[in-house]
């Protein structure tokens, strides 16, 4: 299996990392009153904090000094009362910001998800299933740190920073300038980091989502890996893979590790130079010892939210880029997407008239060229032609799957592109080759052809389409648990129980897309007769390849090179003699 396709990084639309911060941060406004009861405690928390030196330097410099014991007890009584309040609200702020920004993540997951179900088809076959993944999961939950500590890093360390200058300065302004003197020396470090960090963090993010996209389809395939024997291939494509995304980690993380080091370094600079000054130039005694000890720990004070704000910023490099790619996705407009002024389209009869219609997927090589056709109401159309020809993209385009570049496409009148994609599809059913089942009961899996469906109803299309015999031979019946995709069935009762979902919506055009191509020959006589009763009276497209299955056809359309090369009746096309008839005897000559 080759991994050329899941190996490609993604392109990202550069955008400015404080437009995609402000993007992020603003889903926290939804939050304000809880934020505000964050932003306090943690206001009373750093008051508490800023206060213990000053607790400190007054029990060494005076009441330890004048031996004035009582006081001196009174004091550390009232430091750990604060304290244990300290330890309180912490925790209280931990509760309250981890319940933020869970419900944040969900809000931006929420909104993800329903947004990537209104892409359209083209959004799906340019990316592996397994990178879309990615961003629904991986990347979501890497902004948890990042919406949390916005908060509670942010703020709190900036008061902190800024009370601790002030009182620094007005104590003793000399020894304060003297702890500071490292701070151009940590700027330009983490400058010089951060410019090289944050390309670094994108790269893992792509070799992320390849890995991811390697094994969603690994594990989709298995079946054939097993059946070809290429375990031994497949390993060797996990490892390369695996080595790309263990590199990547490796050579962003040396780099982003490297924040600590100039922050400690900044750190032992700025306390070096301030134990100089206050020994060597203001000749500061055993009588100022608490003054020492106080700027010591008003020192750590300074540097440690320093630190913490740029393990803050670590953050923000390591995880931004998973903001920007859930923001990629977010800002992909739809390719099929409502106009401004459609309206809803009423019930139709079932008319559909192609004029002119030309399609090319890529906007290179035409699908259709110049295709023109009319269906009256309740005509059977069956589709026949060699292996991309353009049967597909007709129904597909009748299903507004995708938009055409020329011509136009009315049903019952209305151009399909002026009324509303749900009106127009929830009129519409669709039976594909890939007859895909979802986890859960049998009946939940037809009713999704009609939500509202009565159980009634579930149980008529069903036994329309000769799916009821076996489902009531299944332990729970109608109730019975289905695994992913139906396993366990085999791929005849999987296509019965697709029938009956497509029957249930009782649609008044229909669209048969190889729809027997997966059952048997008894049980394509059985689903013949369902199909029949769900053809009567309604508009119907019928794509196959067993022509046995279309000889009721009202009309058969040979597409060959994105043309109707023929039209006509199974008996005409047959009197005809030309591709139709060649086909048909490829088929039948020797039965």
């Amino acid at each position: 299996m080759s991994v050329n396709a899941v190996r490609e990084d993604e392109s990202i639309q550069s955008v400015s990392k404080k437009v995609t911060l402000t993007r992020l941060f603003k889903y926290l406004l939804a939050y304000k009153s809880s934020i505000a009861i964050v932003i306090f405690i943690m206001l009373v928390t750093v008051a508490i904090t800023i206060i213990n030196p000053l607790i400190l330097e007054r029990a060494v410099d005076v009441h330890i000094a004048n031996r004035d014991f009582n006081r001196l007890l009174k004091l550390g009584i009232a430091a750990v009362a604060i304290n244990i309040l300290f330890v309180i609200l912490v925790k209280l702020r931990m509760y309250l910001m981890a319940k933020i920004s869970n419900h944040v993540l969900l809000t931006i997951r929420q909104e993800l998800y329903t947004h990537i179900q209104k892409l359209s088809f083209h959004f799906f076959d340019s990316r592996p299933t397994g990178k879309i993944l990615a961003r629904i999961i991986g990347d979501v939950n890497s902004l948890k740190d990042v919406l949390s500590s916005s908060v509670t890093t942010l703020i709190p360390d900036f008061v902190t920073i800024t009370a601790v200058l002030t009182i620094m300065l007005v104590k003793n302004w000399m020894l304060a300038l003297a702890s500071l003197i490292s701070l151009p020396f940590m700027a330009l470090g983490m400058w010089y980091i951060e410019t090289r960090s944050h390309r670094r963090w994108q790269l893992h993010r792509k070799k992320s989502s390849n890995l991811n996209a390697f094994i969603h389809e690994d594990l989709s395939g298995m079946r054939i890996i097993q059946s070809f024997r290429a375990e031994e291939e497949t390993e060797e494509d996990f490892d390369q893979l695996l080595k790309e995304h263990r590199d990547s980690f490796v050579h962003a993380v040396v780099l982003n590790d490297a924040f600590g080091s100039v922050i400690d370094i900044s750190w032992g600079v700025g306390a070096i130079s301030m134990y100089f000054t206050a020994i060597k130039i203001l000749n500061i005694g055993p009588d100022n010892v608490g003054t020492l000890i106080a700027f010591t720990t008003y020192i750590g004070m300074f540097w440690r939210p320093i630190m913490n704000l740029s393990n803050f910023y670590n953050q923000i490099i390591t995880n931004l880029s998973g903001a920007e790619r859930i923001f990629d996705i977010l800002d992909t407009e739809p390719d099929i997407a409502d106009s401004e002024f459609v309206k809803d389209l009423p019930e139709i009869k079932g008319e559909v008239v192609f004029d002119h219609v030309s399609f090319s997927y890529d906007q290179d090589t035409k699908v259709l060229n110049d295709v023109s056709f009319h269906i009256t109401p309740g005509e059977t159309i069956a589709l026949v032609g060699p292996t991309g020809a353009g049967k597909t993209t007709i129904v597909n385009l009748i299903s507004r799957f995708y938009d055409i570049q020329e011509g136009t496409i009315t049903i019952d009148g209305h151009n399909i592109k002026e009324v509303s994609i749900e009106s127009l599809r929830k009129q519409m059913g669709i039976m594909t080759q890939d007859n895909f089942l979802f986890s859960g009961t049998i009946k939940d899996n037809i009713r999704y052809g009609k939500l509202d469906a009565t159980d009634e109803e579930i149980i008529a299309a069903a036994k329309a389409v000769n799916a009821h015999e076996f489902i009531m031979k299944m332990d729970k019946g109608y109730d019975t648990e289905l695994k992913e995709r139906g396993a366990g069935l085999s791929i005849g009762q999987r296509q019965l129980l697709a029938f009956a979902r497509t029957m249930v919506s009782m649609p008044k055009i229909l669209i048969l897309d190889e729809a027997t191509s997966s059952i048997d020959t008894h049980t394509e006589f059985l689903v013949q007769q369902g199909i029949e009763a769900l053809l009567r009276g309604r508009t119907s497209f019928v794509i196959a390849h067993r022509l046995s299955t279309i000889r009721k056809a009202d009309r058969i359309f040979y597409i060959d090179d994105g043309k109707i090369q023929e039209e006509g009746s199974p008996e005409e096309l047959l009197a005809k003699r030309g591709m139709y008839y060649d086909l048909y005897m490829a088929q039948f000559k020797n039965l």
